[in-house]
């Protein structure tokens, strides 16, 4: 006897909204048992979809088709009905005369017009799966997809790293031990430093083989510590002494920069850019990769830059002609990252990051440089979590993050002190600091 047909013994005249929602929902919601046989998994309870571009209808509601259900386009609602409908054997009795409308907004009102409209545009219940043959299924596409995605390379997860990242840290840690030189062993051929310094205080000629005193960042330097402790509050002005520390100043970066320069030669992703864009890089990143590089011989106790027999202090860099606003903050961003206490392998990735800006001036390939921007510091990203696990790495990358932002300011500030010093002593910037710089 046909479903349809049946004279239906339960009547619902009033249907709530809660209950007519039951009836809209995707069929995976209906994951009750059965005792419905199970048919053969060949036996699909869906087709391929339309290859049809055209925006389909369902062919019982009128609703937006998602495809071939039971032999009919329909949507996915009416599909989930007529399915829990007939596996279930429900029955249905209409209010009315049979002739209730069937559409989108209405169809939930009379489930017993809805069942036989689904009939009537040739829904078979033959093709109707057992709950088992459809958790096979599912199961059966579930385990394809994992297989697919197995394939493929697999992705960076916290406390890993793929294959591809491990080699990328492995060439910038070997470049980057290579191609510095924290004890300036092959430093050589500069011009001296000298040790004693003249300073004019109300026109006193004051001689400090240590420097010379000030407050503030520099009050280790208290001239309480000399013969001078009758001149209070000293405002020291530099004597022509500060030409005697340029040319050694002017040799060091000189040898700095061309440790950057040797350092990103050896990178092939760097070599593979057009001349004009590595001439870019080198030009805005070459004294943050150097900041970086001898971050690793600071030491937080004494505050000195200890490269074997050379030792600096903040006080070279004043007698020098740098500018006490631009030394300050430079010494706090060298503290700051030496307490990060960082690895050989992460001072190498940042800076890789610092060298492969896309936004410094002249760059062309700027996708390019972006892309390997963005996978150095997802490698860095992945590295930290491997080796410093919370809650010691916890708040690790953001900050690290933060301290790359502060020293692109204090490069623009290099900069203008730079141009402060040639103003003074132009003869004795390099030609390579000028190139660099300028």
């Amino acid at each position: 006897m046909n479903v349809v047909d049946l004279d239906l013994h339960i009547t619902q005249p009033d249907w709530t909204p809660t209950m007519f929602s039951l009836y809209e929902d995707d069929s995976s919601s209906s994951t009750g048992s059965s005792s419905t046989p199970t048919l053969s998994l060949k036996v699909s309870e869906s087709e391929d979809n339309d290859p049809d571009g055209e925006e389909k209808l369902c062919s019982v509601c009128g609703d937006k088709a998602n495809g071939y259900h039971f032999h009919v386009l329909t949507c996915e609602g009416c599909k989930g009905f007529f399915r829990r409908s007939v596996s279930k054997g429900l029955h249905f009795t209409c209010p009315f005369t049979r002739t209730c409308p069937v559409t989108k907004a209405k169809r939930r009102r009379c489930q017993a017009c809805r069942l036989h409209k689904c009939f009537s545009v040739g829904m078979r219940k033959d093709m109707i799966m057992s709950e088992r043959a459809l958790a096979e299924r599912r199961a059966l596409r579930s385990r394809k997809k994992h297989e697919r995605q197995s394939r493929r390379e697999p992705e960076p997860v916290m406390g890993s790293l793929t294959e591809e990242q491990m080699k990328l840290v492995s060439l910038l840690t070997e470049t980057h031990l290579k191609h510095f030189d924290p004890t300036l062993s092959k430093f050589k051929h500069y011009r001296p430093q000298p040790r004693v310094h003249m300073f004019v205080y109300n026109n006193y000629t004051i001689p400090s083989p240590t420097g010379f005193p000030t407050d503030g960042l520099f009050s280790d330097l208290s001239l309480a510590e000399s013969n001078h402790k009758d001149l209070a509050d000293p405002q020291l002005i530099f004597s022509s002494s500060t030409d005697g520390d340029l040319p050694h100043f002017a040799d060091l970066s000189t040898y700095m920069i061309q440790q950057v320069i040797q350092f990103a030669k050896e990178i092939p992703a760097f070599r593979a850019l057009p001349i004009e864009d590595q001439i870019s890089l080198l030009k805005g990143s070459s004294m943050e990769v150097a900041h970086v590089q001898f971050n690793r011989v600071y030491n937080t106790e004494t505050n000195l830059f200890e490269c074997g027999k050379h030792k600096f202090s903040i006080r070279d860099g004043v007698i020098t002609g740098f500018q006490e606003m631009y030394l300050e903050p430079m010494m706090k961003f060298q503290l700051m990252l030496k307490k990060l206490n960082l690895h050989e392998a992460e001072y190498a990735l940042i800076e890789a990051l610092c060298l492969f800006a896309p936004d410094r001036p002249g760059v062309v390939e700027h996708d390019i440089i972006d892309e390997m921007q963005e996978n150095l510091a997802l490698t860095l990203k992945c590295y930290m979590d491997l080796h410093h696990p919370p809650p010691e790495g916890r708040f690790l990358y953001p900050k690290l993050l933060s301290l790359l932002t502060e020293l692109r300011t204090l490069n623009e500030e290099y900069t203008r002190q730079i141009l402060h010093i040639q103003d003074i002593s132009s003869e004795n910037v390099t030609p390579l600091m000028k190139e660099i710089l300028f």
